[in-house]
């Protein structure tokens, strides 16, 4: 690969990442006041055939006069099984890239589909006189062969940011007997999808990439939603896709912190770095309240604390470090 590593944030928030139609722009105006952390504007399954040429232009227009601030700004083209992929990447890439995030790619399958993609985003930048390597790829496992050379798909090129669950097609492609998508199928006692889930989590943390979950569609059913995106959140990832707005503030509650949660991690930090300094005795472990603490705690704590501010949380409590009374007794 030839694609400089670009310093850019590729650890952005993406707890609810907010699906719109690119042929509609209705929606796409209302997705920009939506309190979504991404916005995804979509040329695959959300357009019909004979709508994705009129699509893309409405997306560029979209990105280059739309008010996304706060939101990772995304568009998914199709996949490059299709004859539309090359077209949709040089006309939304050429036409709004100054104004794009990321492009997203569904059904990976292999490492050099994200090669190709890489490739040809440089070529545009190149051409449009870009910075190289700006724009971040979003990469779909959809199929058992996906999912079989997810490692290899992880590593193929450093504008990859996240990882995604398509739930949809890859349970059609490996026969699963359910027509929900994302919930569990009939007759299996445990939890059919936590492989899967757990394969794509370890790709992704092996290669410092996020990892998302994909959609729920029965989306009126909040409490649903909320039961399964908090399965993906309790693994370990990131965030989950919306289909509807009020999908959204589930999915930034259920991927945030509890405050609790947050203010604890918050004095565990605090705690560490007071008994490992001078002041506080270069102690290796200490004591906050009836816990040890230790550096594996503050490790599991930054996750935590990273989240929440994250998500723009504010601390409750203040860490006092111990008295030099209470320390002589110690």
């Amino acid at each position: 690969m030839t694609t400089p590593v670009h310093p850019v944030n590729r650890l952005r928030p993406r707890r609810s990442c907010l699906a719109v139609p690119g042929s509609n722009p209705r929606f796409l105006e209302k997705a920009q006041g939506l309190p979504a952390d991404q916005v995804f504007l979509d040329l695959e399954d959300a357009c019909a055939p004979l709508a994705k040429e009129g699509a893309r232009h409405t997306i560029v227009d979209a990105l280059n006069n739309g008010d996304w601030t706060g939101k990772t700004r995304v568009v998914r083209v199709n996949d490059w099984t299709t004859h539309w992929t090359y077209r949709d990447v040089i006309t939304v890439v050429e036409g709004a890239g100054q104004n794009l995030d990321c492009i997203m790619l569904p059904k990976v399958q292999d490492a050099q589909q994200v090669v190709a993609l890489d490739l040809l985003l440089t070529q545009i930048e190149k051409t449009m006189g870009f910075e190289v390597g700006k724009i971040g790829i979003e990469a779909q496992i959809e199929n058992a062969k996906g999912l079989v050379n997810v490692d290899e798909i992880a590593a193929a090129s450093p504008r990859l940011e996240t990882i995604i669950f398509g739930p949809a097609d890859f349970m059609a492609s490996i026969n699963m007997k359910s027509l929900v998508v994302g919930m569990q199928p009939p007759g299996y006692p445990a939890d059919a999808y936590h492989y899967i889930l757990m394969r794509i989590l370890m790709a992704a943390r092996t290669h410092n990439l996020q990892a998302i979950d994909g959609p729920f569609l029965q989306i009126r059913d909040v409490d649903a939603y909320r039961e399964v995106a908090g399965r993906a959140a309790a693994l370990g990832f990131d965030g989950k896709w919306v289909l509807h707005p009020g999908q959204v503030d589930a999915a930034n509650e259920v991927f945030s912190p509890s405050q609790e949660d947050y203010d604890h991690a918050e004095l565990i930090l605090d705690a560490y770095d007071w008994c490992t300094s001078e002041a506080g005795g270069k102690k290796g472990s200490a004591m906050l309240g009836d816990e040890m603490i230790d550096e594996a705690s503050r490790k599991m704590a930054l996750v935590i604390a990273g989240k929440g501010r994250a998500a723009g949380m504010e601390r409750t409590t203040k860490f006092e470090h111990p008295s030099t009374e209470k320390k002589a007794e110690a």
